[in-house]
């Protein structure tokens, strides 16, 4: 990939990240400021050993006219206010709310290094008595639990609103564009099992169950999963296709997909620095055959490469992925060539855009705006609920993604409308995954804070910081998971 084209993706993903984490720990930062809660810190991205910038830097307090800050013994600052900072770790950020546990009762050597040995006497004290709450006022410990519930639901609310407007101003801005299901003149191309369920080429789905189907786009297969029938048009006639009683979602996205817009072989463009150009090939050529099997259209030479990739052992390692990505090509039904396909398996290819004179655009006014966008946020929220079960299974956790799979579904070239679609449901994704009840999430303080309000039994600080280190532990697995399948993916070998 030209380094022109990954410097555009990773800015465009650091400033969708630097944007949200701003605004997740804003609704924190919000919630417990409206408490009355002490904030101690407010970082943009994460500042271990040292920070960009600092409020609290003395250079910066010389300059405001502040007196230098004090340092205790522990090396932490006399707050006496908040601390606004950037970290030079772009990978997230964080607001440090005081006294989210009495870390008066903890040392280094209790909470680190005999952590295991301490264990049991942790858990033994399992909830704590009112009075036993020691800390001031303003800590976080101190205040009611439907008032830490709140503090601790503040970035997730905040994430799905950002979401919301984003959405909102998209539709107000660009309007919603899409070609209608009936003027796909090519149809779907089907997958083998699609076939087997009695679709056919060229077939244009109209209808799933009762739901109309007005444009294709991935939801689509979601509502396939789910519906009992499907109506599709078939030589300008309705035929109604009765589904199987269980359909995975997750196989039926798994390349090569259950159904995908039919796209014939035309080309518009040859991308540089991919083996296509390196060939010579040109707009006008047309590949026929690849490793011995015909292509017809776009859809047969997308799903022969995909082939050959998922043919990969499952302990591929980096000489399998290079000999499988090794192909012969028949062009223009005469020409042999040999080529190898990128590590993770591209051509280097751009088809036609097939139905640019049939798109539909629906404008919203400002006003009109706010429910659509409020309903496209939903939309993509129950879909992405819908799909996060698949997270579980062997074929999903292979899916599972880092920051290298986030930063590549950003265009090669700035898209405002793309960018702000894509920020708009990484927020939706960052508001659920932190609404996950794992200890070390947001979520898993909401939900000790929620049992405390429901039972009024309050968890001892022993008791929550085992769960802390266990989720911790339960993140820095599903973090090593996603970078290593990222890692893998570059070397074709996942």
């Amino acid at each position: 990939m030209d380094i022109e084209i990954i410097l555009i993706k990773a800015l465009q993903l650091i400033i969708a990240l630097a944007l949200l984490v701003v605004l997740h720990e804003g609704g924190h930062f919000l919630a417990a400021k409206i408490f009355k809660v002490r904030v101690e810190k407010f970082y943009m991205f994460f500042d271990w050993k040292f920070s960009i910038f600092s409020t609290y830097s003395n250079w910066w307090r010389k300059l405001t006219g502040k007196a230098p800050a004090k340092k205790k013994e522990n090396g932490e600052y006399e707050y006496e206010g908040t601390e606004y900072g950037i970290g030079w770790i772009p990978l997230g950020g964080y607001v440090k709310i005081s006294g989210m546990v009495d870390e008066s009762s903890f040392n280094e050597d209790d909470s680190q290094k005999s952590f295991w040995k301490n264990l049991p006497s942790m858990m033994k004290n399992v909830f704590i008595k009112p009075e036993d709450i020691k800390g001031e006022r303003w800590e976080f410990r101190t205040r009611p639990a439907w008032q830490r519930l709140i503090i601790m639901l503040g970035g997730i609310i905040m994430n799905f609103i950002t979401a919301f407007v984003i959405y909102s101003m998209v539709l107000f801005t660009w309007g919603e564009t899409y070609v209608k299901s009936e003027d796909m003149s090519y149809g779907m191309k089907f997958s083998e099992q699609a076939k087997k369920d009695g679709f056919r080429d060229g077939d244009i789905i109209i209808k799933t169950d009762d739901k109309a189907v007005i444009s294709w786009n991935t939801s689509v297969l979601q509502d396939i999963s789910n519906s009992k029938t499907v109506t599709v048009l078939r030589d300008g006639k309705e035929n109604v296709i009765t589904l199987p009683s269980e359909m995975s979602l997750l196989d039926m996205i798994e390349a090569p997909t259950y159904a995908a817009i039919r796209i014939p072989f035309e080309l518009d463009s040859i991308l540089a620095g991919y083996p296509a150009e390196d060939l010579g090939l040109k707009k006008t050529d047309k590949i026929t055959s690849v490793n011995g099997v015909a292509i017809n259209d776009y859809n047969d030479f997308q799903n022969c490469i995909i082939e050959i990739k998922n043919a990969l052992p499952e302990k591929a390692n980096f000489g399998d992925s290079l000999k499988a990505r090794q192909i012969s090509l028949v062009v223009n039904d005469t020409v042999k060539m040999n080529a190898t396909l990128t590590p993770d398996f591209m051509f280097g290819l751009m088809p036609t855009n097939l139905y640019e004179d049939k798109i539909t655009t629906k404008e919203y006014g400002f006003f009109e705006s706010f429910p659509a966008g409020v309903k496209y946020g939903w939309e993509t929220l129950k879909s992405y609920v819908d799909q996060f079960k698949y997270v579980f299974t062997k074929k999903g956790a292979k899916q599972v993604g880092g920051f290298i799979s986030i930063g590549k579904i950003f265009p090669d070239v700035w898209n405002w409308q793309k960018f702000w679609l894509l920020t708009a449901f990484l927020s939706i994704a960052l508001g659920f995954a932190n609404v996950l009840p794992i200890p070390a999430l947001d979520g898993g303080h909401a939900l000790f804070a929620f049992f405390e309000l429901i039972t009024r039994k309050r968890l001892s600080d022993n008791f929550l910081m085992v769960f802390q280190y266990f989720g911790m532990y339960i993140l820095l697995a599903l973090m090593i998971l996603a970078q290593m399948n990222d890692v893998l993916r570059l070397f074709g070998i996942n």
